[in-house]
């Protein structure tokens, strides 16, 4: 018999638990730390804008009284911002229970960071890589720490171009948003592995979304033609599941309490579905391609693991 897939009501109760959510002013985010602090957790939002992001912990108030949502200002495609938040999450949280590497953007043109990074690879997953291991201390004191990163099915079709990571000699958005998101599964993997070859309790797996309607698909900074732009729009309204049901999959890997480590958390269906577990295959499945990565990525953000 076929494992049932969670929906909503199969959160359990996360009372006195701690979450941190990037990205979570809309989208997958909001509606997973919505979730979260009506299931009685207290959820840090990590946002780019922090007034989008008190704007979005607003509106989750309301519909959980009494529920503790915070705000952090985070910019994953700044070191330095990554750094002053860790700090502050630090100096604010005796522990954490569970990190959400959420946050992202999606096939852009070419652009730099300033620290002089692809700007998909250091928002997706170069900034998610130091703020887990700048936080990792925290992470350590509970109990039973999670680390749920977000990818998507494109992780299929990802090269990890070690030679040219950064798209300087070749540079397609969307061979290098697939390259992000299998960096994202990746880390997720090789982080578990770390945890496990050190004897800790700390849990990491990966989750995806499916397809689901969340501002990515049109957002301005894509400079997408009008006629794409029409087309994506189209099939956000009569093809995409909403943004909470691309949230199962994040909730089911952060709540469950059989959640089990390396593993990809996915909707049921091809694009949809109340959340299932799943192997991580291919690419994401090369321990070698991880421990590299994992390398490189010590060396750009100049952030090491201390477990």
């Amino acid at each position: 018999m076929a494992e049932p897939g969670w929906v909503e009501a199969d959160v359990p109760l996360q009372e006195g638990r701690v979450f941190v959510v990037t990205g979570a002013n809309g989208g997958l985010g909001w509606e997973t730390a919505r979730v979260l602090a009506q299931r009685r957790a207290r959820v840090v939002l990590a946002c780019r804008r922090p007034e989008a992001g008190e704007a979005a912990a607003a509106r989750i108030r309301v519909l959980a009284p009494g529920a503790v949502v915070e705000v952090e200002a985070l910019d994953l495609g700044d070191l330095s911002s990554v750094a002053a938040c860790a700090a502050r999450l630090a100096d604010r949280l005796p522990l954490l229970d569970c990190l959400i590497n959420n946050a992202g953007i999606m096939g852009v043109p070419r652009a730099l960071t300033i620290d002089g990074f692809e700007r998909q690879l250091a928002v997706n997953h170069l900034g998610h890589f130091a703020l887990t291991g700048r936080l990792l201390p925290r992470l350590l004191a509970a109990p039973q720490p999670r680390v749920v990163t977000l990818t998507s099915a494109t992780y299929h079709l990802g090269r990890i171009n070690l030679a040219d990571l950064q798209g300087e000699k070749r540079y397609r958005p969307w061979r290098a948003y697939a390259q992000s998101k299998l960096a994202n599964l990746l880390f997720a993997v090789e982080l578990d592995r770390r945890a496990r070859a050190a004897g800790s309790p700390l849990l990491s797996t990966g989750a995806h979304p499916g397809y689901a309607a969340t501002g990515l698909q049109v957002s301005p900074e894509r400079r997408l033609p009008p006629a794409l732009l029409r087309f994506w729009r189209w099939a956000n309204s009569h093809v995409a599941q909403d943004a909470f049901g691309g949230a199962l999959p994040t909730l089911r890997a952060a709540t469950d309490p059989d959640a089990r480590g390396a593993t990809l958390y996915g909707p049921s269906g091809p694009l949809r579905g109340p959340a299932l577990p799943g192997k991580v295959v291919g690419r994401a499945a090369d321990p070698e391609a991880a421990s590299a990565l994992w390398h490189a990525s010590q060396a750009l953000t100049g952030v090491a693991f201390d477990f």
